[in-house]
């Protein structure tokens, strides 16, 4: 009986054990697709899986260019439906005046595929193909760059636009190690700390780049008391009916870090007090999520950063990732 009682305590003991270490690693260690991406200026990452639970993304009726049906019509692959996280790298371009542009991107895609009409599809759309680590990299011109794709696993494809082949054989290497929890770049091991535990979205790095303009990170035609290369780490955690929004800008002194808190306080300030206050949209749900974004936003100093939190509605997130004429009939019986 004794030993009865001994073993079934070391057993419960060695489940605690169990329960904290994946509790540990889920916190400390980042999502394979980030693992995989080669190093870059800025990452980010999107689990899709709670996303399409609060918004019903894959059950609306999606408009579609002619060449992206003829994606869809040739690999069976919807991406609304199939896929279940994807991860970004970003590359700052030298010359961003060049022909590849500004920002160049590494991907990694994570969910269902049908490998075989993959690659029929793939094979029939690129100019060249190249074996490397024992897969094919399909070449595909696209507005005058070359995106470059693999199929890494049954589950996991990888594609990059950057002018060389360097960064899709950087994701093809690290695949072929991708055991290793604590792999990646050099910017994921840096920061990934910083992120939230239990974010279902989140970006680290320069992730201004894309919004860049004269050296500033520009949003809907405003312009951030931000230079373009800040360095941010921004997350969204899901919560009881709304997200939570964190940016953190990483500044290089407390008194930097005082200074951009300020002047996002006075851009916030004169962004509330532009808004209009018009009765009829006070009974819109609409505007309603809206403002309560908005009036929810806080911007304060925690040492050498400036944060930024606010609470987003699922009914403005539902609102968002509605397309035009989408019928939402079908997502309204939450």
């Amino acid at each position: 009986m004794r030993k009865r009682t001994v073993y079934s305590l070391l057993l419960m003991l060695a489940l605690v054990v169990a329960l904290l270490a994946a509790v540990w690693l889920r916190k400390e260690a980042p999502p394979e697709a980030a693992r995989l991406l080669p190093e870059s200026d800025a990452i980010l990452y999107l689990n899709l899986k709670p996303l399409r639970a609060a918004t019903h993304l894959d059950r609306k009726t999606v408009a579609r260019s002619l060449e992206y049906q003829q994606f869809v019509d040739a690999t069976g692959i919807v991406p609304e439906r199939d896929l279940d996280s994807v991860a970004f790298a970003l590359h700052q371009m030298n010359n961003p005046n060049g022909p590849n542009g500004p920002v160049a991107y590494s991907e990694v895609f994570e969910g269902r595929f049908d490998g075989v009409r993959l690659t029929r599809y793939l094979a029939s759309i690129a100019s060249l193909q190249e074996q490397y680590a024992g897969h094919t990299i399909y070449t595909v011109p696209v507005e005058g760059r070359s995106l470059r794709i693999a199929q890494l696993g049954y589950d996991t494809i990888a594609a990059s636009n950057m002018p060389t082949t360097e960064q899709i054989h950087a994701m093809l290497d690290r695949y072929r190690s991708a055991a290793s929890p604590f792999g990646g770049s050099t910017l994921l091991s840096a920061h990934y700390r910083d992120v939230p535990m239990l974010s279902s979205a989140w970006a680290i790095g320069h992730v201004g780049l894309p919004f860049s303009e004269g050296g500033h990170i520009s949003l809907f035609g405003m312009q951030l008391p931000l230079p373009e290369d800040a360095t941010l780490v921004a997350s969204l955690r899901y919560g009881p009916g709304a997200l939570h929004l964190r940016v953190e800008q990483i500044a290089t002194s407390e008194d930097a870090a005082a200074r951009s808190t300020e002047a996002l306080n006075s851009l916030l300030h004169l962004f509330l007090a532009l808004q209009p206050k018009v009765a009829e949209q006070a009974e819109s749900p609409d505007a309603a999520a809206l403002r309560g974004f908005t009036e929810s936003i806080q911007i304060e100093q925690h040492k050498d950063r400036a944060v930024l939190t606010a609470t987003v509605p699922l009914l403005l997130l539902k609102q968002l990732t509605t397309p035009d004429g989408a019928d939402t009939a079908s997502g309204s019986g939450q």
